[in-house]
């Protein structure tokens, strides 16, 4: 595969990732607007609270890597810099670090 095509292939893909990021952003947000609307049952509150906790997080972590595309600073490890694979990439689309970095880093 040639230098532009391999390029040209790295683009594209991060142009999907960008929509599907996009896309994930919306629908938690979404998502924390209903569980932050609805009182609910008041026996429920711990696990609503917990599911918000969750939600915002994963916000926060999709936001992060739109954020690390726009920066031209995806894939790459926050820790060291170096490139993180894209077979982690795909399976973790807000991954920070490498796997390395991340085992020193903590779970």
């Amino acid at each position: 595969m040639s230098t532009d095509t391999q390029n040209t292939a790295e683009r594209d893909w991060i142009t999907d990732l960008r929509t599907s990021l996009t896309s994930e952003f919306e629908a938690q947000t979404a998502r924390l607007t209903e569980l932050t609307s609805d009182a609910g049952d008041s026996g429920e509150a711990h696990t609503r609270a917990a599911l918000i906790a969750t939600t915002r997080q994963s916000l926060t972590q999709v936001t992060e890597a739109l954020r690390r595309i726009a920066e031209g600073r995806y894939g790459s490890c926050e820790k060291c810099g170096r490139d993180i694979p894209r077979e982690r990439l795909e399976i973790l689309p807000h991954a920070r670090f490498c796997v390395p970095c991340q085992q020193k880093h903590g779970a």
